[in-house]
């Protein structure tokens, strides 16, 4: 069976189970999946019950889709991520744009607890991404192409939609939000960088790392989908300061910030 049909066999799966689907999603990144269950009049569907769709594995994912809404807004949250450092292949690991792409969701906000690289960026701090680097030696577009999802060779001059970064700039104004910008580097982990290669990142122009987010932005461009990127800084970059990283802190600082962060989430939805 092709990517084609596995996606199309789980997306109408959802459609039986969810009803009408909403033309805008999230996937919420390690600890923020607190969204999720906020939304109202929600369907929730484990990751397990949905044809092809990889199991999430790695604490801080729920690994469910929930159907709800969020101030009015009907939203899909996608609780949770397969990464490529579990083992999928890329186009495991980037099934779930697949088969939204299938159930034609229009706009995927794309959400992710980062290392920051930017000095000065404080821990907490959420960062609007305006373009990433694939560090990860790998492209989840490699291999047969098939047309149906989009072209051989997709633009990605814009991968993050200025439209919606605007967006996300005049909701965090009116909440009185700090938000930075910056460039994310995607490396494939589940190892933490070293100090040497963080002071290569930055010398690229990064100024957060992160171990997802990339893969899952080139597949929706791929199938013309609008996308926003979200990074929340949970933890200086290794070799910043002089302490070892630990997913502990990931988890805790992203519980810190929740309020913050689904205040943002929120206020985008509703005027996007």
């Amino acid at each position: 069976m092709s990517m084609f049909e596995q996606s199309a066999e789980a997306a109408a799966f959802l459609r039986a189970r969810l009803g009408d689907v909403p033309d805008v999603a999230v996937v919420l990144g390690s600890g923020l999946g607190d969204f999720a269950t906020g939304l109202t009049d929600a369907v929730t569907v484990p990751y397990q019950d949905i044809p092809h769709w990889p199991r999430a594995t790695v604490v801080g994912h729920a690994g469910t889709v929930v159907a709800g809404s969020s101030k009015g807004r009907r939203v899909l949250a996608l609780a949770g991520r397969a990464h490529y450092y579990e083992g999928h292949p890329l186009t495991v690991a980037t099934f779930a744009m697949r088969v939204l792409g299938q159930l034609g969701v229009k706009h995927v906000v794309l959400t992710n607890a980062a290392g920051g690289i930017n000095t000065r960026f404080s821990t907490g701090a959420l960062m609007v991404i305006d373009d990433h680097i694939n560090a990860m030696g790998i492209n989840p577009l490699i291999g047969p192409n098939d047309e149906r999802f989009g072209a051989r060779f997709p633009d990605m001059s814009e991968v993050y939609s200025s439209r919606l970064r605007a967006l996300a700039d005049t909701t965090a104004a009116a909440l009185g939000l700090p938000l930075e910008h910056g460039v994310y580097v995607a490396v494939c982990g589940p190892s933490y960088e070293t100090p040497a290669e963080i002071r290569a990142f930055r010398t690229l122009g990064a100024d957060a790392v992160g171990m997802s987010t990339v893969p899952e932005a080139i597949v929706a461009r791929h199938q013309g989908m609008e996308v926003l990127g979200i990074s929340c800084i949970t933890n200086p970059a290794a070799g910043v300061l002089p302490q070892p990283l630990v997913h502990d802190e990931v988890m805790e600082t992203a519980r810190r910030v929740r309020g913050a962060f689904i205040g943002l989430l929120e206020g985008i939805l509703e005027r996007l």
